[in-house]
């Protein structure tokens, strides 16, 4: 059996990527002052966070109905099924739509809900393309994702709450306080939305609180404090210095592990802006080990 994997590109794998990876990426689209844009198309991360910088008015969408098909289509033509995983249905409509979308192709597109985005949605995809080479169906590849849904954490600290104030996930008020009082917040993603975990006052502490979060995720949730049977991930906007500082802390606490680093999807970046920094923890199937 022939199965494509389609991510779509909030799991930060480009279009070039993809063809290297054996996977593929249906583009997310953007407003930017009232111009649709399409992520890794005809938008890069660097063009992206200038005009955020100039103040431009971006807005996320979901893509449409018609996007979303003609690529399964296009796929289905010289595959037996497509395995597609989007972004968490927490964090966007678009899971949920490509799930009605799904039901009129009679088992042939398996749409994949667990709750993933960034450098874990990506490992998702990854996973699902190591299974279909070992004869896995689609639907097997689907009840295994999703059953493994809540073996991944995200941690997040942003430069500024500037944009969490503009995207509305914070009050004005708490804005001016948190500025005032210079709190980065660090947030997380453990499946479905992004939520408040900490507060710190320096990024030096913020880092410090997410290492830990990290560290207890490995201990308590997935039980493997030496990070043997998972996966490191780093991620960030537009900060690639303090990224690979980052990474080489968690090289150094965890040896001989890989760490996987790369730029966050540019649908967070548009609520959390440029300057943020992220560590995260993907188990590994037992499957492919």
């Amino acid at each position: 059996m022939k199965i494509a994997i389609v991510a779509d590109s909030n799991s930060g794998v480009t279009q070039d990527e993809a063809k290297e990876l054996g996977i593929y990426v249906l583009p997310m689209p953007f407003m930017i002052d009232g111009q649709v844009f399409y992520e890794g198309i005809d938008l890069s991360h660097e063009e992206f966070y200038a005009r955020m910088e100039e103040g431009a008015e971006i807005t996320t969408s979901q893509p449409s109905p018609k996007d979303v098909m003609e690529q399964w289509e296009q796929l289905l033509e010289d595959h037996d099924q497509v395995v597609y995983i989007p972004m968490s249905s927490g964090l966007s409509g678009s899971c949920q739509t490509a799930l009605m979308l799904a039901e009129d192709y009679e088992g042939r597109v398996q749409v994949v809900n667990n709750q993933r985005i960034s450098v874990t949605q990506r490992q998702s995809a990854l996973d699902a393309r190591d299974l279909a080479e070992r004869g896995w169906s689609g639907e097997q590849i689907k009840e295994k994702l999703e059953a493994t849904r809540f073996d991944s954490s995200i941690y997040i600290t942003v430069d500024t709450l500037k944009y969490l104030k503009k995207g509305g996930r914070i009050t004005p008020a708490a804005a001016a306080l948190g500025t005032l009082l210079k709190i980065k917040p660090v947030l997380t993603i453990q499946g479905e939305k992004l939520d408040a975990f900490a507060k710190a006052r320096t990024m030096k502490q913020a880092k410090t609180i997410m290492l830990t979060a990290l560290a207890h995720d490995l201990e308590e949730r997935l039980a493997d404090p030496k990070a043997e049977h998972t996966y490191l991930q780093i991620a960030h906007t537009c900060s690639e210095q303090a990224a690979h500082e980052l990474e080489e802390t968690v090289r150094e606490l965890y040896p001989g592990v890989p760490v996987f680093g790369a730029p966050l999807s540019l649908s967070i970046g548009c609520h959390i802006g440029p300057g943020a920094l992220a560590v995260a923890c993907t188990r590994k199937l037992k499957e492919l080990e």
